[in-house]
This record gives C-alpha cells, structure tokens and sequence, in this order.
C-alpha cells in the first residue's frame, strides 16, 4: 500500500515536473519562432519591396507596436532620446531654468524663469525676447530646436541675444548653465496656526530627507496636524516612498512588497530608520493624479492605520519599472513586477484600457475586487487605486475657463501684463481687482479661442446629428430657438465666469513675478477641496 501511494506521488510529481518543462519549451520554441519569421520577414522587405525601406521608421514602430500589447509603461528609449528621458526620470537637466514661449517666426518669449536658477541670476524675467542664441537667430525655429540650443552641459556658457521687456534695449547676456532640478516639494508652510502643509510633486532621489527637513521645520512653527498633499503626483522612486513612509511608522514596519514572474520573486520592504514622529494627525491628499510611489505612501499609511486619506481615488498603478541596457545605447523600461500595500491589496488597475478621460481608472464593480483589512479592522479593496477614507468632491470648472488655460489665453495675457507693469504687491497683499479684471477682458476679447459652452458644443453636435438623420429642416423652428437661448458673446459669458477665471489669472501673475511657492500660496487661496479636508473628521 505504502509502495503504491510512493510511486503516485512520484509519478504526479514527475507529471508536474513534465509539465513545467512542457510549458518552458513551448515559450522557448514560441520565441524562437517569432525571432526567425521576423527576420525573415524583414530579410525579404529589404530584398524585395519596391521602394527603399524606411528601416529606422519601421523598427521603431514594429518596437512600440510590440510593448504596447504588454502594458502602457513598458517602453522603448533609443539612443536619441535619453536626454528627455533622464528629464523625466530624474527631472533635472542642464540648462538656464526657464519656461519659454515660441511661435514659429516670432522670437522666443521668457515665460517663466524659476527662483535661483542662471536665468533668474543673469536678469531675464517675464517677457524678454531672445533674438538669437549662440548667434543663431530663433525666429525660424520650432519651439524643441530653440529649447535644446538652450540646453546643455552644466558649466558650458550660451550666449543670448535679448531684447529686454521695459526698456526695449537689446543685449548680448553670457549665461552659464547649470544642472537644473525641479523641486519635488514646491512648497511647505503653516496653513493656520497648528496644522502644517506640505506640497510633494515627485518621487526623485532625497526627497524624503526634504520631507523630514519640512517637518521638522512646521513642527517648530506650531505644527500639530500635517496636511501632506500627493494630489497630481506621478510617483517616482519607490525607495523614496518607503522613506517618507518610515518617517511616520515604527522601525521595522511593512511598506510594500513586490512580486514579479516567478515563484521566489517576492520581496518585502520594511522601514529600516527611526521614525521621527508615529503620533501626529496626518491627512493625506490624493486625486486621480496621485500613482505609483504616491500610491505606496497613501497605501501604506492607510493600511497601518497611520493617516487618513482624502480627496478622490488614486490613478491605479501597481507596477514595478525597472530600467534595462540595450545595444546601441538604447534602454527598456520594462514591468519587472506588481506591488502589493500592507494589507496585500495590489492598487493595479484590473484593466488598462478602462480608464476615465482624465485616465484615472474606471468604475470597477465589487465583485471583481476582493476585501482586505487594514492594521486596526477597517476593509479596504483592491482593483483600482487607493480609495479614500473620505471622498471630497473635486470643483467643476466651466468650459470657457479650460478654453482660456488650455488655449493660452491668460499665459499671453500675464506676458503682455508683466511687460506693462513693473511690479505687483507681496503676494499675500495681492488681489487682482476689478480694473484689472476689466483689462483682461479687454485682451481676451482679441483673442482667438473656443468658448462656447458645454451646452452649445452638445447643441452644434445635435445638429449635426440631426442633418445626418434627415430632420433638421422639419425641426428648424425649435433648433433656431434653442439656439438663441444658447448663444452667448465672449464678453458676456467672461464677465458670467469671473470668480472662476480670477484665481488662475492671480496665480499665474504670482509665480511670474514671485516665482512657483507664491503660485502655490496663491492656489491655496482658492483650494476648496483643501479648505473641505481641514474641517472634515480624522479616522
């Protein structure tokens, strides 16, 4: 008997065994197949197609085609693009610091220059023209070709030809460059006098020691709530999620765990510093925009009962990149694995192609999700994001507003502003006030945008509707009434928006003339998402 039951276990265990090895030759014959049918296929292109192939086009789209079958952030960098590449990872590079704006046979506009940075230091503000760089005259060039003849190796010097806002004196301004790095934390203050506040864009390498800077700092001012905002925040590293992560925890606690393909893949990530405070209230914001390293923080915090989360769900990207050499200096950024919070929940969205417009996941059923619980009981699901402990609305902004921000509309007009004015007050002091409103108005009106309503844009597709259909002659009276009551001229619908158009105008104005901290002091102003947190219950 003992002799029958040894041999089934061998002979199931030699099955198993038999299967593996199956499935391993199956996908090793698999890709030896699809490798040699490619480059037959290729080989035979390029002896017989009628024309010359475009080798470089298509391996580039044969490529793309290929990884956008696997996952939207698995992707193909060649040796071309490393540069904006490394921009993205790391958001630094060499240059002067400045936003620019560029039409094709205008000169380039000095939109924006950030606080410290060589443009700042060399006197270029809001409105300076740049004639020429390195004495290449920049009319003819594309916005891309101005910005990367501006850009280059810190400690390298460019020379601009500049025609300078007020005075209209042109001038000949040596500039050195030098490595610029957006600041992953745009801003930290007080927002009354116990509860502090910190604004964290990103996720790139010793942001967490600016966090415990940051908070170090508040705490010192007073500060017995933290506010710590991840709302649009992309993620970044995920080393640097786990630090901000072990600042507010005990030593030793779980952050996350990743999986990949196979079975001994599993890797834990516990904090492994000293806390520098497990008590304090914190509020973690999040929105739609709020992934990956972002998700690890919120996820982790709400899993260990550390924090209460608010705002809206997170974006839903439980994925792991890591970043893989290829010939000819060329990179994979490839999806090496899946992470999982404290609770085991993976936030990965159940499908990528259900997303929302702004690409936030999709309403995903229960059923479809399993349960998990956090340090203290309470349920939390997986499937979609990081939902909130409270759910707060996000403001509705109307069309005409999206035309003015997305159309350009109120950048030009705090060019042509900040070219007309000198100076603006203190941005605490400052408010942009009828007159100016009425002078925006003016300038708006001699712009050309977009601001018909939402309501008019389904009303012109109605139409059209309608004439496909056959019916718009038999219902010309009704259209032609509904019309008028919809139509409305750009000064009218303007002056109907003000209290949703002024604070981007005051922002845009503050960071110009204040630089990016007095923009965000400014959008706080206005933040009633921000304002609906603060009075809200803590979990």
């Amino acid at each position: 008997m003992k002799g029958n039951i040894l041999i089934s276990c061998m002979a199931a265990a030699m099955a198993f065994a038999s299967g593996v090895t199956a499935d391993a030759q199956s996908q090793n014959f698999k890709l030896g197949q699809w490798t040699e049918i490619n480059n037959s296929i290729v080989k035979e292109l390029n002896r017989s197609y009628v024309d010359t192939l475009p080798l470089d086009r298509i391996m580039r789209a044969g490529v793309d085609a290929m990884l956008e079958e696997l996952d939207p952030y698995t992707i193909y960098v060649p040796e071309e693009e490393n540069e904006d590449f490394e921009l993205f990872l790391s958001k630094t590079y060499g240059g002067i610091g400045a936003i620019i704006h560029k039409k094709v046979g205008e000169n380039v506009i000095i939109n924006e220059p950030y606080a410290g940075s060589p443009a700042h230091k060399y006197g270029l503000q809001c409105g300076d023209e740049i004639i020429a760089i390195d004495g290449v005259p920049v009319k003819d060039l594309e916005t891309k070709e101005s910005s990367d003849r501006m850009k280059g190796k810190p400690g390298t010097t460019v020379t601009f030809k500049v025609k300078k806002v007020r005075t209209g004196d042109t001038l000949d301004i040596n500039i050195v460059r030098e490595r610029i790095h957006f600041p992953d934390i745009p801003y930290a203050g007080m927002l009354d006098d116990t509860t502090g506040y910190i604004l964290q864009s990103g996720f790139t390498e010793n942001v967490s020691a600016e966090v415990r800077a940051r908070f170090n700092e508040l705490k010192k001012l007073g500060m017995k709530r933290l506010v710590l905002d991840l709302r649009g925040n992309g993620g970044g590293l995920m080393s640097e999620a786990i630090n901000i992560v072990s600042l507010f925890v005990p030593k030793g606690s779980l952050v996350v765990s990743s999986k990949g393909n196979t079975e001994n893949s599993l890797k834990e990530y516990h904090t492994t510093l000293e806390p520098i405070d497990t008590d304090m209230p914190i509020i973690v914001m999040i929105d739609s925009g709020s992934a990956s390293s972002s998700e690890i923080v919120s996820g982790a915090l709400q899993d260990l009962d550390r924090a209460t989360i608010m705002g809206k769900r997170s974006y839903g990207k439980g994925l792991v990149q890591s970043i893989r050499p290829l010939p000819y200096n060329g990179q994979l950024k490839v999806t090496t694995a899946k992470y999982y919070t404290p609770s085991g929940r993976c936030v990965q969205a159940i499908d990528y192609s259900s997303r929302n417009e702004d690409g936030s996941v999709g309403h995903i059923p229960d059923s479809l999700t399993k349960e998990f619980r956090t340090a203290g009981g309470r349920i939390v699901r997986d499937g979609g994001g990081i939902t909130p402990d409270v759910d707060i609305a996000v403001p509705d902004y109307s069309r005409l507003v999206y035309a003015l921000v997305l159309g350009g509309v109120i950048d030009q007009y705090v060019i042509d502003y900040a070219r007309r004015n000198e100076s603006i007050p203190a941005v605490d002091d400052f408010h942009f006030s009828d007159e100016d409103f009425e002078d925006f108005i003016r300038f708006a009106k001699t712009q050309d945008f977009d601001y018909r309503s939402s309501a008019k844009t389904y009303y012109d597709q109605m139409k059209k509707e309608l004439e496909k259909d056959g019916l718009a002659d038999a219902m010309r009276d009704e259209l032609t009434a509904l019309e008028k009551a919809l139509e409305m001229d750009k000064e009218r619908f303007i002056r109907l928006k003000k209290e949703e158009i002024i604070p981007f105008i005051e922002e845009e104005l503050a960071t110009r003339y204040w630089f990016q901290e007095a923009g965000v002091k400014v959008r706080l102003r206005y933040d009633e998402q921000l304002k609906t947190a603060l009075i809200k219950p803590m979990i």
